[in-house]
Formats: structure tokens, C-alpha cells, sequence
């Protein structure tokens, strides 16, 4: 059987659920778990039901390589991201596969967007190619994509943000640490209107809660926000932007942008309208991209270092795949306000 007879070892103290853990739990031989993936009218639908209940208690995914052995090594990991258009993604991205590529193994990298449930659709389809180790980005997955992560026993790296109770490995920052970090700096530079303009990411969302909760808590006025419904562009934050105006009849104040590019989109805008930065209308982006600073004027914004991201997590991984399986499981790489002349 392709899937083996007994369990693959996984990263340290992990293993494999196999065809045979499946059948013993439906109650039935590997032969007939094996026979109803392959042709499920060869099985009663009663018997058919008890396995698709076992397959999903215990995370079960069946292996697409034909005759492979189930103990050897692929040399693949897989890496999801939710753009690969997006620099905020690909920077990181870059780093890793260099790294990884210089111990012999390959990287299937594929866009799955933005929703959990297509997430967890495309964990499953890369785990049946077997892959000796898996990048997520994120630490929000569906419970059924974890109950499979945790049973396919191979190394995880969750990246881009840090939880206490990884699947395997994170690899991030605080994002409410982040926006809390800066209301506090627009409070200290003398703010007391502020707005936040979000692209569609649930991280981008919890930066712009934490900067509401901090601004007014800490004297500040209620803060307005926009959430666009698209990902992040130029076109949204001159969008955004206009949102705002239209909606208070003025100036916001201080702006917080989820990236770089929609703080560029409101630069674009406030300049079109006659509006003078900072003295009308303040603007603090994230991201630190390479053009950031460059703009006219130059842009206040959050620097995450995506390259340094991208070295810790192949490292990570490796050292889960090496001999010894072992490594810490949580590292903070941190953030840092820069501030420029935008606010």
C-alpha cells in the first residue's frame, strides 16, 4: 500500500496517520479504507460513512504518489501565502526558498487568497503530495485544517504573526502590538484625530483595532475607519480617502494605513484635493517597503523586517528536519516606528 502499514515519523515526538489508523477506527480493514478512497461504490454507504467520519477525526490524508514508500524523504515543502503578487508576501517568500533550496529541497508555492475554508482546501491537496515540511502564513486556520497539520506529523512554520500555542513553529510579530505602538506614537506627537484605512486581511484588521483602542483611550478623539473590501492598491487608498472626506466633511487628522501602498493611494489623493502633509492631514503606512521612503514626502510607517522573516522560518524548519528534530518553537522578530515626514 502506498500508505504504509505502520506510522512515518514527523518532526520531533509527531508522527503519520496512516490507512490502517483509519480502518481500525471505522471499524473495517486497510484493504476496504483503501478500496472506498479509491472507488467509493465498491463500499456499502454505511461503511463509507464510518470511514469518511475516521478520515476526518483523525486529520487523515490519503497520498497521491503512487508507490511511494511512505518513510522516504520528498525533498518538497510546500509554502501557502495569501497573494503572491503582494511584496509583503513575496519578500519573505524569496529569503526562504533561498535558504531552503541550499539543503536540497524544492518549494511548491501556491496563492490561496484570503479565506480560511479555501486554505484549508489547499493545505489538504498539497499534503497529498507529501511534502516533508509546510509554510503557512498565518496562525488562523480552520479546526479541520489543524486536526490534518497536526496528523500529517511533519514540521509547520506558521509566519507573519506569533501565538502561544503554534501548530509546530511560529514565526511573526504582535499585529495588536504593532497598531498599539503607534497610536501611541500619534498621541505623543500631538494628534487628537485619527482615522484607519484597512485593506481585506484579518491581520491588517486587528492592527486597526488596537490603534482605535489605544488612540482613545489615550486621549484621543473616536477614531473613524475604513475598511475596503479589496486588496491593498493605490487606486484603494485614494478610495479610502475619499470615503473619509465624505464622511466627516474635512480633515481626518492622522491616517493609519494597513501597508505601504494604500498610504501612497492617500498621499496621491490628499495632493489632489489641495491638502498639505502633515500639517492637513498626517499619514502613517506599514510595511517599510523599498519606496516608502522615496515618496514625496517621505513616509512615517512600521518597519517589519520580511527578509530576516523569510531566514528564521527556513531555518526553523531545517533544524525540525535535521537529525535532532529539535529548535524553538516561537520567535519575535519585533517592528519598529520610522518615522519620516508624512506625520
Amino acid at each position: 500500500m502506498a500508505d504504509g502499514s505502520s506510522r512515518d515519523q514527523g518532526r520531533a515526538g509527531g508522527s503519520r496517520v496512516t490507512m490502517a489508523a483509519v480502518g481500525r477506527m471505522a471499524g473495517v480493514s486497510q484493504v476496504t479504507v483503501s478500496r472506498a478512497l479509491s472507488d467509493p461504490s465498491k463500499v456499502s454507504p454505511e461503511t463509507l460513512r464510518r470511514i469518511r467520519e475516521a478520515i476526518e477525526a483523525t486529520g487523515f490524508v490519503p497520498n497521491a504518489v503512487a508507490g511511494a514508500l511512505a518513510s522516504s524523504r520528498s525533498r518538497l515543502i510546500s509554502a501557502l501565502v495569501p497573494s503572491i503578487t503582494n511584496i509583503t508576501y513575496t519578500s519573505f517568500i524569496k529569503e526562504f526558498t533561498d535558504r531552503v533550496r541550499e539543503h536540497d529541497y524544492q518549494v511548491l508555492l501556491t496563492e490561496y487568497g484570503f479565506d480560511r475554508e479555501d486554505e484549508e482546501t489547499t493545505i489538504s491537496r498539497h499534503l497529498s503530495r507529501r511534502p516533508d515540511a509546510m509554510l503557512l502564513t498565518g496562525i488562523n486556520h480552520t479546526a479541520q485544517a489543524r486536526r490534518i497539520l497536526l496528523g500529517a506529523g511533519i514540521p509547520v512554520v506558521e509566519i507573519w504573526e506569533l501565538t502561544d500555542s503554534p501548530i509546530d513553529i511560529c514565526v511573526g510579530f504582535s499585529h495588536h502590538g504593532a497598531g498599539r505602538e503607534v497610536a501611541e506614537f500619534a498621541i505623543e506627537a500631538g494628534y487628537h484625530q485619527a482615522a484607519t484605512v484597512s485593506a481585506n486581511d484579518e491581520r491588517a484588521l486587528r492592527r486597526a483595532a488596537a490603534f482605535a483602542e489605544t488612540f482613545t483611550r489615550k486621549g484621543g478623539a473616536r477614531v473613524e475607519a475604513v475598511n475596503l473590501p479589496a486588496q491593498a492598491s493605490l487606486a484603494a487608498g485614494r478610495a479610502g480617502l475619499s470615503e473619509l472626506v465624505g464622511r466627516i466633511g474635512g480633515s481626518p487628522g492622522v491616517v493609519f494605513c494597513s501597508s505601504d501602498l494604500i498610504a501612497q493611494g492617500i498621499l496621491v489623493e490628499a495632493r489632489a484635493r489641495g491638502y498639505d502633509v502633515p500639517g492637513d492631514i498626517a499619514v502613517i503606512g506599514f510595511g517599510d517597503q523599498e519606496f516608502a521612503a522615496h515618496l514625496d514626502p517621505p513616509l512615517t510607517t512600521v518597519r517589519v523586517d520580511r527578509s530576516e522573516m523569510g531566514r528564521i522560518a527556513a531555518g526553523a524548519m531545517l533544524d525540525r528536519l535535521g537529525p535532532g528534530g529539535g529548535g524553538e518553537t516561537i520567535y519575535d522578530l519585533g517592528f519598529e516606528v520610522v518615522r519620516r515626514a508624512t506625520a
